[in-house]
């Protein structure tokens, strides 16, 4: 059995989803008729539509700024986005009960909206409730046009199936609360033989209270679901033939990655490949479940699989990858010189208002680290500045090279750095498992160095996929 997660593009508009349903009915074939086979599932993880979390997150604005009618007149927007959607469906019966589950949910949002613009003030609860209703529709919408389509499915509420923890707007899974919540409410469904259908990104509290799993964690969710089931394989269904040697936005001609490993993926995922979500990968390799990378517009293009182990492979770098709005913090104090605890202090101030640091630099009286959530960086510098000198830079970007090379070569790492060439470095730092190097550097050098590494490591090899868009 697989779960197979569907990105906004690839349920963006009726013609999104009549491939879809082609997709979920070829993989529910192949299964039944695999020897030994799964006949059950498969489950079905969809995003938001295509633009639409986004425009809900503009109707939150909208509500806490006070502007109720501008509010409801974008509801009503996508209210109408919705149904012109769900045309797909052509069982009348099937789209009339669709229609009247769309027109509540959209009630029920212009009810919260309207309350919201009168107190003015939108909390991350409330703006959890909102953002969580893209999800919501979209995976109503795909239920019904599965069952009118003859694939038997039942929508599954994210809210009942997926425990979270309190943290809204980055919601952590509860996962023993979490597989016990799918054994009531997707596990019946697999038993008669129908398709769970969910929306990703979306889950609750053990109270019941609506929260997400922050932004792209439909993939998240997907692999969540994956992992409490124990199912053998988890799709991931975007709009690029699979993970790909760079950004095809920066870097012209990149090819496709046929496969690499967990820890590769988990290092390109965290530095900016746009195509995986970061944390997809952390519940797969928990229970050792291959992800497989799969383009909904050319369904029978390769992908990229993603396992605990990969085979060997000639080129020394797997990819590259770039992550823009990055802060440069630096932190100085003589106070580090022959001192313990220093450190802990440091790092205990970013844990406490929850912000963790991706790259760090030490030297003997100096700490540099960078961080790509900003948000609580003020009162972070405040408390860090009562015991030492601190500055910030902004508008800088990480690049991160990775590849199973460089534990081999040890000369690798002064190529990549040597490819770079007059880029200006701000820091340099290579783990210790030797399977990336990552330097930071300023936002607008990004494409010379993206570029220059790819020519110098990629350029030789013959392009073999399309590579038009992004993860949806």
């Amino acid at each position: 059995m697989v779960v197979m997660k569907f990105g906004g593009t690839s349920v963006a508009d009726r013609a999104a989803l009549d491939r879809l349903m082609a997709i979920v009915r070829a993989q529910r074939q192949a299964d039944a008729q695999q020897e030994g086979g799964d006949a059950r599932g498969p489950i079905v993880v969809v995003s938001a539509l295509s633009g639409v979390t986004d425009r809900l997150l503009g109707v939150a604005a909208q509500a806490g700024a006070g502007d109720i009618d501008g509010a409801i007149a974008s509801l009503r927007d996508l209210h109408q986005r919705h149904v012109t959607v769900s045309e797909v469906v052509t069982d009348e019966a099937i789209r009339t009960a669709l229609l009247g589950d769309l027109a509540a949910e959209f009630a029920e949002l212009e009810r919260v909206v309207a309350a919201l613009g009168v107190l003015r003030e939108v909390s991350p609860r409330w703006m959890d409730t909102i953002a969580a209703a893209g999800e919501i529709l979209s995976s109503r919408i795909v239920a019904a046009a599965l069952n009118a389509q003859g694939l038997p499915a039942a929508w599954v509420d994210s809210r009942l199936a997926v425990v979270t923890d309190g943290e809204h707007q980055a919601a952590a899974p509860q996962f023993p609360e979490t597989t016990a919540a799918l054994m009531i409410h997707v596990d019946p469904v697999l038993a008669a033989h129908r398709i769970p259908v969910m929306g990703g990104f979306v889950g609750a509290t053990r109270d019941g209270v609506t929260t997400t799993l922050g932004r792209g964690g439909s993939d998240y969710s997907a692999a969540i679901v994956g992992s409490c089931l124990g199912v053998g394989e988890i799709q991931i269904w975007t709009d690029v033939d699979g993970m790909l040697t760079s950004d095809p936005r920066i870097v012209d001609e990149p090819q496709v990655v046929p496969h690499i490993s967990f820890a590769e993926a988990s290092e390109l995922a965290y530095f900016g490949a746009k195509v995986l979500h970061p944390a997809t990968i952390q519940p797969a390799v928990a229970r050792n479940i291959p992800v497989r990378i799969l383009n909904s517009r050319r369904a029978n293009a390769r992908g990229t699989l993603i396992t605990a182990e990969r085979p060997v492979s000639e080129r020394p770098l797997t990819a590259v990858a770039a992550k823009k709005g990055v802060t440069v913090v630096d932190i100085t104090s003589t106070r580090m010189l022959m001192a313990h605890g220093f450190l802990g202090r440091l790092f205990s101030v970013f844990d406490r208002y929850r912000t963790p640091v991706d790259v760090v630099t030490t030297s003997e009286v100096s700490v540099s680290v960078t961080v790509d959530d900003a948000r609580r960086l003020p009162a972070v510098v405040e408390e860090l500045s009562s015991f030492a000198e601190v500055s910030c830079e902004g508008q800088m970007a990480i690049v991160c090279a990775v590849g199973d090379g460089l534990q081999r070569d040890p000369a690798m790492a002064a190529r990549v750095l040597a490819a770079v060439g007059d880029v200006p470095l701000r820091m340099v730092s290579q783990a210790a498992g030797r399977r990336n190097i990552t330097f930071v550097i300023r936002e607008r050098d990004v494409p010379t160095a993206l570029s220059r590494l790819h020519e110098t490591f990629f350029a030789p090899y013959p392009v073999s996929a399309s590579v038009a868009g992004t993860r949806g």
